[in-house]
């Protein structure tokens, strides 16, 4: 196992259903230490190649790397070091909990060292353990799979939809859980429709849209291109009025009170120009947060690239 390259490496992967393309040519490197974010809509490809990258799909084309092995020729030598929640958690009905996480281990080929702590930590109780799981609720068997996932204390984590389901206490814990991999050194491919979580807990993030890889940027980056969200009030009472050259900034008022969204290299002008023509009272700026970046790029025409 390369214990020097990234964790992560797809080059030109490739992944067909006859004629039909579920990634084309995708390039992507996440290295060590990462908590990456993998994003996308419905059908973009984010569960094929992440598929693809724990073994579970040979791919038509290209080249997969995982902590520097093949995922599929090389997938006994990758398990013990690998960690996979997949987004549609299926699971054994008839076994009990703790059948299911022995179960896992066994398939894992390593030592669970964390499970008790883990089943603790996620308010899985001894009573829940020996409950078939046919019995669970959605939220708590997608506790039992971040738990299989994270038993054998993985150098790679690939969590697909890790927090669908959880309660807000339990999603708290598991954002310190990934807090504490990363201190480690683990790597985290997260990917999410919950953009805030993403934002919250990513340094990096790639974005696929059918298939393609649409940017990969920093975080930070992608929220300092986008428009900030200024909000004005004024006390005149007279409500919403004309606003200049900052109709197009696509106001919207609540009273006294109106919201814009200006792009940063605006900001200054524009803001300095309402201040001195209307009376303002008060106001704030929020940086942009990565919904609207993700938003933004995806009513872009296919094919346009973001600048990196």
């Amino acid at each position: 196992m390369d214990d020097d390259g990234p964790a992560i490496e797809l080059a030109a992967l490739t992944k067909n259903y006859g004629r039909k393309v579920g990634v084309d040519r995708l390039d992507l490197t996440v290295r060590r230490g990462e908590v990456f974010g993998f994003l996308g809509p419905n059908g973009a490809g984010k569960t094929t190649t992440i598929r693809c990258l724990v073994g579970l799909l040979r791919p038509t084309g290209g080249r997969i790397r995982a902590l520097g092995l093949d995922p599929v020729a090389d997938h006994r030598r990758l398990a013990p070091h690998l960690g996979y929640l997949p987004g549609e958690l299926r699971l054994y009905p008839e076994l009990t909990g703790a059948q299911t996480l022995r179960l896992l281990g066994d398939l894992q080929g390593t030592a669970t060292t964390r499970r008790a702590e883990l089943c603790e930590r996620l308010a899985l109780m001894p009573a829940d353990l020996a409950r078939p799981v046919r019995e669970y609720s959605r939220g708590m068997k997608q506790k039992l799979g971040l738990v299989q996932a994270l038993q054998h204390d993985p150098e790679l984590l690939v969590l697909d939809e890790p927090t669908e389901g959880l309660d807000p206490l339990i999603q708290e814990t598991f954002f310190a859980l990934l807090g504490e991999a990363a201190t480690a050194g683990r790597t985290v491919l997260l990917s999410s429709h919950v953009l805030p979580e993403v934002q919250r807990a990513c340094g990096r993030v790639a974005i696929v849209r059918a298939g393609k890889l649409v940017t990969v940027q920093a975080v930070s980056a992608l929220r300092e291109k986008r428009a900030r969200r200024v909000r004005l009030v004024f006390a005149d009472g007279q409500g919403a009025r004309a606003l200049g050259q900052a109709e197009r900034w696509s106001p919207q008022w609540h009273g006294e009170e109106v919201q814009l969204l200006i792009p940063p290299e605006w900001l200054v002008e524009e803001l300095r120009q309402l201040l001195a023509l209307l009376p303002v009272v008060d106001l704030s700026v929020e940086e942009a947060g990565l919904d609207e970046a993700f938003l933004d790029l995806y009513r872009r025409p296919v094919g346009e690239a973001e600048t990196q």
